[in-house]
């Protein structure tokens, strides 16, 4: 039997990246919010700010760690499966992977054994800035990521030279022209992402009545900033999509399941994509609905399907399903903001307990929005490794056979599978567990080495002096 090289390469790309997306996402936000907790308690002496931070540094800890397992195997990837595309685009390419190491990895980790060890052991001063540098350094690396990601998307400061990527300018490269619009909506994916966490924690410990002060605040402050950045998504998603119509017309039209050039185009809300016959099954539609969203006109032209060759055209019901759930995700998220809103009036925000309730579901709104999103911009540019510049077939490994990449699939799924349970089983303990009833002293908390075995340290100290062993 014959297995497609290229097709399982896409999936086992397909597969780290998605497994690796939620972490980091998660952790920029996260980052952001630890330090602002350190400043708060630094001007105010409030323990509950401290309390906080002490336990979300934690959580922090654990996910920073599985972000880090899980991301090495991507870089390697880009040699074993993707060769030809590695040496094509390395002149620029490696740079900007240098770069992102030199400039924030390095900033990330030097500061983060002040954050995670430091507590009690540094002035508050020096933690509160290590605390800073360390969600600096989260905002560093998504801009080099994101920079080289949206190059690919839409190519600009470069020429072909012998089958490789010369760097005519490097500013027009780096700030290529859907940069700052997908830089603007991570950013604010992440932070979306970390406020529903924290807000869907929070809302527990307050179901269970535990440490309720904290927790108030806690709750109160996300809120408040999802209630503003949710609509700000919505904003600048809409610019994002007419970039995208600019300059990536093919994806759009997947992602609206549009076959034909038309004007006055509806937003289908269900529909059943057929490539194979080039049209659409079970319509259920609002009529010009489409063309007023991405033309800002009820009469707009919007391009179709139909406009390039079938084999240019990407995995349309793919496309067209994931861009629904991330869109409907965010939709039930600003929904849920607005409540909070509403709900705030003689204090029923934390009292409600089916609102609650929804909070703790809605921890995983962000990051099935994220992951639809990454589906749309990566699925959506098929077949392009380089859009408009370089195929997926083209920039694949010569020599792979289909039965190499199915046999490190399934080990990086088995591998991944331990590591996923691995990190669960510890966030699990670390919620459970709580915040801390008071400060830790220096014989009390093991000095680690590890992000992970900070947290296991902390959880092993505070377990000692509950149950007063």
């Amino acid at each position: 039997m014959e297995l497609d090289p290229v097709l399982l390469s896409r999936i086992q790309f397909a597969f780290v990246v998605s497994f690796h997306a939620i972490f980091p996402v998660f952790t920029i936000g996260l980052a952001s919010y630890v330090a602002v907790l350190h400043g708060l308690f630094y001007k105010t002496g409030n323990p509950a700010w401290d309390r906080l931070a002490a336990f979300w540094v934690k959580v922090f800890a654990v996910v920073f760690g599985m972000g880090v397992v899980s991301g090495i195997v991507m870089a390697f990837q880009f040699g074993t499966n993707w060769s030809n595309f590695s040496q094509a685009t390395s002149n620029f390419l490696g740079p900007m992977l240098s770069y992102e190491v030199v400039t924030a990895f390095f900033l990330e980790a030097g500061f983060l054994g002040v954050l995670l060890f430091g507590r009690g052991k540094v002035a508050e001063g020096v933690h509160l800035f290590a605390a800073i540098m360390v969600a600096v350094g989260t905002f560093i690396s998504a801009f080099w990521i994101l920079s080289t990601n949206s190059w690919m998307q839409t190519p600009a400061g470069v020429e072909m030279i012998d089958g490789h990527f010369s760097v005519t300018s490097w500013g027009e490269a780096m700030f290529n022209a859907s940069f700052p619009y997908r830089f603007a909506h991570m950013a604010l994916a992440s932070f979306l992402t970390g406020g529903f966490v924290v807000a869907g924690v929070s809302a527990w410990y307050l179901l269970i009545g535990r440490d309720v002060e904290a927790n108030r605040k806690a709750l109160s402050m996300c809120m408040w900033l999802l209630l503003v950045l949710a609509p700000v998504q919505a904003v600048v998603g809409d610019a994002h999509g007419l970039n995208t119509l600019e300059h990536q017309p093919t994806k759009v039209a997947a992602m609206e399941a549009n076959w034909e050039t038309q004007s006055g185009v509806p937003l289908l809300l269900f529909a059943w994509p057929d490539k194979e016959a080039q049209e659409n099954h079970f319509e259920i539609g609002i009529p010009r609905l489409a063309s007023l969203i991405l033309t800002h006109d009820l009469d707009g032209e919007v391009p179709g399907l139909k406009e390039v060759p079938v084999e240019e055209q990407p995995p349309v019901w793919f496309v067209f399903w994931s861009f629904r759930a991330m869109v409907g995700m965010g939709m039930l998220m600003i929904a849920v903001a607005f409540t909070g809103l509403w709900l705030r009036r003689g204090g029923r925000l934390y009292k409600s307990r089916p609102f609650l309730q929804t909070l703790r579901l809605m921890s995983v709104a962000p990051f099935i929005a994220v992951l639809g999103g990454w589906f749309v911009t990566e699925a959506g540019r098929a077949p392009w490794l380089v859009y408009g510049m370089m195929t997926q077939a083209e920039g694949v490994t010569p020599s792979l056979s289909g039965w190499m990449v199915l046999a490190t699939l399934i080990g990086y799924v088995l591998v991944y599978a331990v590591v996923f349970l691995t990190g669960g089983y510890y966030l699990t303990r670390v919620v459970r567990q709580g915040m801390l009833a008071e400060e830790p002293h220096d014989d009390e908390v093991e000095t680690a080495k590890r992000p992970l075995s900070a947290a296991h340290a902390t959880l092993e100290a505070d377990a000692g002096r509950q149950f007063g062993s």
